[in-house]
């Protein structure tokens, strides 16, 4: 128990103070932050939806057991290009 306090303390104390380090300060690493839940919650509802239709259109062929997984590599490709900070300058 004495643990799970500790890290309930400890988590946001270190994430606060990561993305306080961050450039831009913390109110636009925290929009940024919150730009990229809204974009897993919507690429989770589409890989939930996705894994679905492959599990009940194809119960029992390759496309079946393997779908599921190139799916979840894609949208995890979709992410990494589309959770990327946006308004960051260019460094020459």
């Amino acid at each position: 128990m004495k643990g799970f306090l500790i890290g309930l303390v400890l988590i946001p104390v270190m994430v606060v103070s990561i993305l306080s380090i961050r450039p831009g300060g913390l109110r636009r690493q925290l929009k940024h932050a919150g730009r990229r839940f809204r974009l897993v919650l919507v690429l989770a509802g589409i890989y939930l939806l996705g894994s679905t239709l492959i599990r009940v259109a194809f119960p029992h062929s390759r496309l079946g057991e393997y779908g599921p997984a190139a799916l979840a590599v894609v949208l995890a490709g979709v992410f990494v290009v589309l959770g990327q900070d946006r308004d960051l300058p260019v460094e020459s």
